[in-house]
């Protein structure tokens, strides 16, 4: 039998001294007694893994609205797949695999639905602003519930990746910094592919630059990327590409940007789902009828306020309850009903 203790002593053996070590974790915000076979970031994974939002992840956008097929990513399968990336960096730098994907797993759990564009309209809504990692942050601290309390009491180090992976954010840990870029190289690479096979972009559109230093095809651009990453920060105390293919990835981000995010395919979708009515929609119903909220959220509105509360809701959403929300408390007979995704 292997316990957490011998889990403990063998990544003190045979990780790098930059790891992050299970045992010197800066704890979670309740003690708890410690599990006999697992370390802190296993039982964090986990927790994870076994959560509400977590499940939600799979009927939530992650690019493309409507898309007639089944092979398009969804929130959950991005998650996935950024687990897997960091999961590879993290065990050829000898850094702490099991925190890498925990907090992958838990890095969107904030997400809205409809995508960044469902971000977006929460952040005009909801006056201090909406952020998805402050919202997964949220979620995993307020919003689930562990052994009957609110939150899930996850390790420090955990939360810090989740709220500090995007943007110009700084991880306090190696494995933060894995996730943060791993989170890019996935979604660069799986929308480039979903977006050729919605018709946004043909594979003869990506840039030149992007071909002769990444390579031809997905899987060639994929470990590109992960080799460049590992090869980079071997034993240093940064975990990055090098100056050339991380100049050339932010071009390939601000291209994508261009042709698909603000596409007119993307552009097209969300005016066909109505995304922004049904979004401000239920904003303004559930800011006039808190009662009609989940108890779970009615419990905080004194503490929180109600405008939290509602963006709480709202957030937590997939896209096809959000719809169906929709149509069963604002659609009027006179408007025109929202396609179901």
């Amino acid at each position: 039998m292997r316990t957490r203790r011998d889990l403990e002593i063998e990544e003190r053996r045979i990780l790098s001294p930059h790891a992050c070590l299970a045992e010197e974790s800066r704890g979670r915000l309740r003690d708890e007694p410690q599990c006999p076979y697992r370390t802190v970031f296993q039982r964090d994974r986990d927790r994870i893994i076994h959560s509400k939002a977590f499940r939600r992840l799979m009927h939530k956008t992650q690019v493309f609205l409507a898309p007639e097929g089944d092979h398009y990513r969804t929130r959950l399968t991005h998650t996935l797949e950024v687990s897997q990336v960091g999961r590879s960096i993290a065990r050829a730098l000898g850094l702490n695999e099991d925190l890498t994907e925990a907090i992958a797993l838990g890095h969107d759990l904030g997400h809205t639905p409809f995508g960044h564009n469902g971000e977006r309209i929460l952040n005009e809504l909801y006056k201090p602003g909406f952020a998805h990692q402050e919202q997964s942050l949220r979620v995993v601290d307020k919003l689930e519930f562990h052994k009957g309390l609110r939150g899930m009491n996850l390790t420090e180090e955990v939360r810090d990746g989740i709220v500090n992976h995007p943007g110009k954010h700084r991880p306090h840990t190696l494995e933060g910094y894995v996730v943060k870029i791993s989170d890019r190289i996935a979604y660069l690479n799986h929308d480039m592919d979903d977006a050729i096979r919605a018709g946004a972009l043909r594979e003869e559109d990506i840039p030149e630059e992007t071909r002769e230093i990444f390579g031809p095809t997905r899987e060639a651009r994929l470990n590109s990327m992960i080799d460049n990453v590992i090869q980079t920060s071997d034993g240093q105390d940064f975990v990055r590409m090098d100056e050339v293919h991380m100049a050339a990835m932010d071009r390939l981000r601000t291209f994508m940007f261009q042709r698909v995010y603000d596409g007119p395919v993307v552009r097209k979708e969300e005016q066909i789902v109505h995304v922004d009515r049904v979004v401000r929609s239920l904003f303004a119903y559930y800011m006039e009828h808190p009662e009609d909220l989940p108890q779970e959220y009615l419990e905080l509105r004194d503490e929180d306020g109600l405008d939290t509360v509602v963006k709480d809701h709202i957030a937590g959403m997939t896209d096809r309850y959000a719809l169906m929300d929709y149509r069963a408390k604002c659609l009027n007979e006179s408007e025109t009903p929202v396609i179901w995704v």
